[in-house]
């Protein structure tokens, strides 16, 4: 699964809806509206406002996905990082988070050395490294978040 920050609103709707199990007239019955209004809202046409921040949350609820937060961090410069849920957490887990992040580590410094080949990083190389960088960025955060959940002390 592609796991790229979409750049546009539009782009993020579009992404949920199409990612929504069972599809758009799936995603459209969960909102209470029908599929053409959807696909209206989803372009703002014929005078529809684009889907609310909360719908597009109940949507990716079902989804599993971050497309939204992802989105509206990147707007500020920064990435999205999930907060852990303490029901979910074992050794095992932050084990396969340790290794999420040392895995997405190396797709930066594989892809600097890359780039570093002709001497220099050119703009899409660049964008690239950030790119990575803040996938591995957020994957060290969610690791060291469940870290803390998992081993704090219970009072």
């Amino acid at each position: 699964m592609n796991h790229s920050v979409l750049d546009t609103r539009r782009k993020v709707m579009a992404a949920i809806v199409n990612g929504y199990p069972g599809g758009k007239d799936c995603a459209a019955a969960r909102l209470g509206i029908n599929e053409k209004r959807l696909e209206n809202q989803i372009y703002e046409t014929a005078g529809c406002k684009p889907l609310s921040d909360s719908e597009l949350h109940l949507l990716e609820q079902q989804n599993g996905t971050h497309h939204l937060p992802n989105y509206i961090c990147s707007l500020y410069g920064g990435v999205f990082v999930p907060l852990p849920h303490v029901e979910e957490l074992d050794s095992v887990e932050l084990h396969q988070r340790t290794v999420t992040a040392a895995a997405r580590k190396g797709k930066v410094d594989l892809m600097i050395a890359e780039a570093l080949a002709d001497g220099e990083i050119d703009a899409s190389e660049a964008a690239m490294i950030l790119a990575l960088h803040a996938k591995y960025v957020a994957a060290r955060h969610e690791e060291v978040q469940a870290t803390i959940v998992l081993y704090a002390a219970k009072d």
